[in-house]
């Protein structure tokens, strides 16, 4: 109900009714905002659900990364980009924060590694030279993942400078190398089997001894197989040059070796289980040369001393012990020492032997003196040196003048009894050189027990005679000589008009001859007739036939 009220002027006339309806219906210019709203909260949802995952990574410098432009990628495939580039607390590094794809989120975890690629020069050939054109990019090298990604474990990573050596999807093995000293080694230094590149050095760090050097090895797949238990590693940097009693040696893998080093390997043993793969990263001693590197295992080193009362010029440390053309040892020490029962000085000689490298004859020599209670060197040796074992120095090369101490046995060696000691005792011989000297010298003393004054005497004697002969052949028979010769001439002369074909004797010759080439005729015929008439040589020729008449009858 609406309400009256009275005007002020005329009571009588009633006030106006005023009626307001109520308006229940929303006007559609409210739907404009509300569908406005709808979408962007879309927009910000699906932002949300497509959004990456942020990483921060820590480099030297920014040379060649742009906020928005420079990319992350990973098996050559975009998976991110740069979003900023800022620096840390000190300023000390460049810290580029950049956004993976959500596909990709599991990317940042432990093991992945981010590198700026760029065009690099390194022992390894050229490589990013693809960037000259698209830019720089940031590399992703991560472990293969499985099954579906799953989320991000780790968002600040540490960037290399140089890229990884080998990548996680590179098939092969890892092989850790233990070394005395680096060498001419680098990270990409080629590895070699056979001659034939199959891997790659991929890092090296000191040891924590401080002793040695850890070098780490990758081997490409399938060659990894030949890396076996029994598998000998050596350094075939630069050229292996060597001089020893072979002559002059020089070796080398190849030209890349001698640039920037290389690592060899090849199996040596045949032992059981020594033929079995390797596993991944299991660890192997690196030698400095092939020889080392292919020697007998040494094992349990035996020490011997050796007297020399020769001169011992040219053995030095480290020269070889020989026997029947297997190295048993290396010399280890030289003295001087004094005898004064014969007042003269002689050499001490000490050496380390290693008998393992004996094989098998070693190893049953050990048993029996492994049952005795002994010790196995000393048990082999007295048995050798009983039967003439001795030690001789003999040059390891002419030109050089190296000396090497060789163990054979000498049958007409005078016996010597072996006393067990530490180190043991080995008996020795005048070496060639020294024999051969002593022969010289011996031939010199008998060079000097010739007389050869008076062999001067005889032999001027003999000279002034002979001189006398042939003055008096000069004076005397060379002109007889002569008319002798003269006369010979003229007799030749004579000779050669008589045998001239004009000449009275080829005439009378040739004139025999025919008288007697008739005669000859003639007893042909009349033996020819004596065999028709044999009767004639009693009866007599008859009478010659008439022509015409028959024969004749006597």
């Amino acid at each position: 109900m609406s309400e009256q009220t009275p005007g002020k002027g005329d009571p009588q006339i009633a006030a106006p009714t005023i009626t307001r309806k109520r308006q229940n219906r929303i006007s559609w210019i409210w739907l404009v905002p509300v569908v406005a709203a709808l979408m962007g909260l879309s927009l910000v949802v699906r932002t949300w659900l497509q959004a990456g995952t942020d990483i921060s990574i820590t480099f030297n410098s920014a040379d060649g990364l742009e906020v928005g432009k420079t990319r992350l990628r990973y098996k050559d495939v975009n998976v991110g980009t740069v979003k900023s580039i800022g620096f840390n607390e000190d300023r000390s590094k460049v810290v580029v924060t950049a956004e993976l794809a959500k596909e990709v989120s599991d990317l940042a975890r432990d093991g992945t590694n981010f590198w700026v690629v760029k065009p690099r020069l390194d022992v390894s050939g050229v490589s990013g030279l693809g960037t000259l054109l698209s830019g720089a990019y940031i590399g992703v090298d991560a472990i293969e993942g499985k099954g579906k990604a799953s989320k991000a474990t780790k968002l600040t990573f540490e960037g290399l400078e140089i890229p990884p050596a080998v990548t996680h999807d590179r098939t092969g093995k890892r092989f850790k190398l233990k070394a005395d000293n680096l060498g001419s080694l680098d990270v990409g230094s080629p590895v070699y089997y056979r001659r034939i590149n199959v891997g790659r050095v991929i890092g090296y760090e000191l040891d924590k001894s401080g002793d040695s050097v850890n070098i780490e090895v990758f081997v490409d797949a399938p060659n990894d197989a030949f890396v076996t238990s029994g598998t000998r590693f050596w350094n075939s940097s630069g050229v292996d040059f060597s001089v020893n009693a072979d002559g002059l040696k020089v070796r080398t893998q190849s030209v890349v070796s001698l640039l920037v080093g290389g690592v060899a390997f090849e199996p040596v043993y045949t032992a059981r289980g020594a033929n079995k793969p390797a596993p991944a990263d299991a660890e192997f001693e690196l030698y400095s040369t092939e020889a080392q590197a292919k020697a007998n295992p040494d094992g349990e080193a035996f020490d011997i001393r050796m007297r020399f009362d020769q001169s011992i010029r040219g053995l030095a440390v480290g020269a070889l012990v020989d026997f029947s053309g297997i190295t048993l040892g290396n010399v280890t020490g030289i003295n001087l020492d004094f005898d004064p029962e014969t007042k003269r000085f002689y050499s001490v000689v000490d050496a380390t032997l290693y008998p393992e490298r004996l094989g098998s004859v070693y190893e049953d020599v050990r048993e029996l003196a492994d049952k005795d209670g002994d010790v196995a060197g000393n048990r082999l040796l007295g048995g050798m040196i009983k039967h003439g074992l001795r030690a001789q120095l003999r040059p390891a090369n002419l030109l050089t003048g190296q000396l090497y101490v060789n163990l054979d046995v000498f049958p007409n060696a005078k016996p010597v009894t072996f006393n067990p000691s530490v180190p043991a005792i080995i008996p020795t011989v005048p070496g060639n050189l020294d024999q051969l000297q002593q022969q010289l010298s011996n031939i010199v003393n008998k060079i000097e027990k010739i007389p050869f004054d008076k062999i001067g005497e005889d032999l001027r004697t003999t000279l002034a005679s002979t001189s006398r002969l042939m003055n008096r052949l000069d004076k005397q028979v060379a002109p007889e000589a002569q008319g002798m010769l003269k006369q010979a001439r003229d007799s030749m002369a004579r000779i050669n008009e008589l045998l001239a074909s004009d000449g009275s004797l080829p005439v009378s010759t040739e004139r025999a001859l025919q008288e007697l080439n008739r005669a000859a005729r003639s007893l042909r015929s009349l033996a020819d007739f004596l065999q028709a008439n044999p009767e004639a040589l009693l009866r007599g020729r008859g009478a010659d036939p008439i022509p015409g008449s028959g024969p004749v009858k006597n």
